[in-house]
């Protein structure tokens, strides 16, 4: 059992944690997993399923409520493309979402799509948003209901 004293570690190692976790759980589900040296184009490693690549983005939510992708990294109508977001919370493994760039087609409200057109301090970016009133919309993109739909059908 690891140690999920998460609060020990710092984000860049969280970061690292998630990134090896997301591998591991795509890992157990027989997908083939293929580490990416370089994190240029916010992909953090490529996996196959059913003969297909996707390539895939991890993003680790602790002690905050609201994780974003620059929407010059991702591509909304790539239907190649995962997010894969692990929520952490102290003392527990962490919470496993899986969710398709498509998804942010129709944003609402824990996918969300800004542009920012009116200010130069941020750049367009497609974010999770979790709060404790939103939380029942993740359940559709639970590792369980992705693999399930993906792999097990």
């Amino acid at each position: 059992m690891p140690c999920m004293n998460w609060s020990k570690l710092s984000s860049q190692q969280l970061g690292r944690y998630a990134e090896y976790y997301a591998m591991m759980e795509f890992s157990s589900h027989g997908c083939d997993v293929y580490s990416s040296e370089v994190d240029d184009h916010g992909v953090d490693f490529v996996v196959k399923i059913n003969n297909k690549f996707y390539e895939v983005q991890v993003k680790s939510m602790f002690k905050s409520s609201y994780v974003y992708m620059l929407k010059t990294k991702m591509d909304k109508h790539d239907d190649s493309r995962l997010v894969c977001l692990l929520r952490f919370v102290e003392n527990e493994l962490p919470n496993a979402y899986i969710i398709p760039a498509l998804a942010w087609q129709e944003p609402n409200e824990i996918l969300v799509d800004r542009n920012y057109e009116n200010t130069s301090k941020s750049k367009p970016e497609f974010g999770i948003q979790f709060s404790q009133k939103n939380k029942n919309l993740f359940n559709e993109h639970t590792a369980e209901e992705f693999f399930k739909d993906m792999i097990h059908h």
